[in-house]
């Protein structure tokens, strides 16, 4: 588990190739996002490391239902009976009324390369046996609307990734979190690091993920913390045009 610290109130966490967030306001915090289902003491463990305990969790809220990215959930809701926020496509998706996720046959193709080969070996030991994960209670929000949770935090619309995929604003430190649907590195990727798009395997429609990311360009930040690779400062919209590859 790897801790950055953003500003005073937001803490980016790093735990198996993914990252999670805290937004503190006093001692009540904020979670976006939540791992691996194997990342869930490192989830629990985020929150002592900043010196919060689990109850002072008010809200998780969720990029999109992937298992890396609500894999914690469960562990941290047998503790403290927290909600679990998201737009209402995604909600659905969580509930699992439908799935949109690698298969076990496109995990599979990854492995004729050595990056591939690693990336499916560290997937499995922190997915593994909770492949058929779900979650029944998710609350669905409507986007662009600041919710009544520490950091005032925005939903915003940002599909392609998953068909429901939502970014969330932290308006008053000026970050954005994107969740899948900007990323600055992943083990797949050839790139580097830079704000970049996943490999297309992971992605539901990436027509879809260019059309969502210039609709955040008006957005008022200037640090972007994704959910893979480091968090990136900089002018909004050229760093989303990088990540769509039309700025070098």
């Amino acid at each position: 588990m790897g801790l950055t610290r953003i500003d005073d109130h937001v803490t980016m966490v790093t735990g198996t190739n993914v990252n999670w967030a805290l937004v503190t306001e006093g001692d009540d915090v904020t979670l976006v996002d939540a791992g691996y289902p194997g990342d869930a003491q490192a989830l629990l463990g985020s929150l002592a490391a900043i010196g919060r305990r689990v109850e002072d969790v008010r809200a998780v809220l969720l990029t999109h239902a992937h298992l890396d990215h609500m894999g914690g959930i469960p562990a941290l809701r047998s503790r403290v009976q927290v909600p679990v926020l998201t737009g209402e496509e995604e909600a659905r998706h969580a509930r699992r009324e439908y799935l949109e996720q690698i298969t076990p046959l496109q995990m599979l193709r990854q492995c004729t390369h050595h990056a591939g080969r690693r990336w499916v070996r560290q997937t499995l030991s922190v997915v593994l046996p909770h492949t058929s994960m779900s979650l029944d209670d998710v609350t669905a929000v409507p986007y662009d609307v600041p919710l009544d949770v520490p950091g005032g935090l925005v939903p915003v619309a940002t599909p392609g990734h998953t068909s429901g995929h939502t970014a969330w604003l932290a308006p008053g430190e000026g970050v954005l979190f994107t969740g899948d649907a900007v990323v600055t590195a992943h083990p797949l990727s050839r790139l580097g690091e830079r704000p970049q798009l996943l490999p297309g395997v992971f992605n539901e429609d990436e027509e879809l993920m260019v059309a969502s990311l210039e609709g955040l360009t008006g957005l008022d930040a200037d640090t972007i913390v994704p959910g893979h690779g480091p968090h990136v400062r900089g002018d909004l919209p050229t760093l989303l045009a990088r990540a769509v590859g039309t700025s070098p």
